[in-house]
């Protein structure tokens, strides 16, 4: 079993699984291995698993055994093992050293690199890993590199020709379980002459 993972908020009592047997007899159900710490319970009756007290995210994935024996011969019985994960909260955004910052890029420069963005997420494993993007900003002029943060022209400018500043609203966005969460900054490029 592979029941749906539980949140590190998890309360005690909660369900997390219902086992059942095929077989005539009835059968009761209990946890023999790998539930040391004693986080799960088992109606011995119904098969219902239940958490028994607060999770640590340290403390998983747990795999335990839960064996199914027939009521009247101990003798006869099966077992399976059930795998239970624990989902760390999702708790920071990603943050911009600053939220405003200032570039400047001369003119008549063939596609360049401008700037590398770095925003910082203090969750750990997925939940800090960061991708970039623009939220606006002329996607025809500039891109961004959605796993570095480096931004680059795509184009020359003119001073003369073309507008003398470009305003981007660029995006870090972690890959957050049960959701994603976003930081922004604005960026203001200025063409020199």
């Amino acid at each position: 079993y592979q029941p749906a993972p539980l949140s590190v908020k998890t309360l005690p009592d909660t369900f997390v699984v219902q086992i059942s047997v095929f077989y005539e007899a009835p059968v009761i159900y209990s946890i023999v291995s790998g539930d040391e710490k004693g986080y799960f319970f088992i109606h011995p009756s119904t098969g219902i698993v239940k958490t028994t007290k607060n999770l640590k995210p340290e403390d998983f994935p747990v795999t335990f055994v839960v064996r199914a024996t027939d009521s009247s011969n101990d003798s006869l019985f099966n077992e399976v093992s059930v795998n239970v994960e624990v989902i760390v909260e999702n708790y920071f955004s990603p943050v911009f050293p600053s939220s405003l910052i200032e570039e400047s890029l001369e003119e008549n420069l063939p596609a360049t690199q401008i700037v590398q963005l770095k925003a910082q997420d203090n969750d750990t494993g997925r939940n800090g890993l960061l991708t970039y993007g623009f939220l606006t900003g002329d996607e025809l002029k500039f891109r961004i590199n959605e796993t570095t943060g480096i931004l680059y022209s795509t184009v020359s400018f003119d001073y003369e020709k073309d507008p003398t500043e470009y305003q981007l609203v660029i995006y870090a966005e972690d890959d957050g379980i049960p959701e994603k969460k976003r930081g922004y900054c604005t960026l203001v490029i200025k063409i020199i002459d």
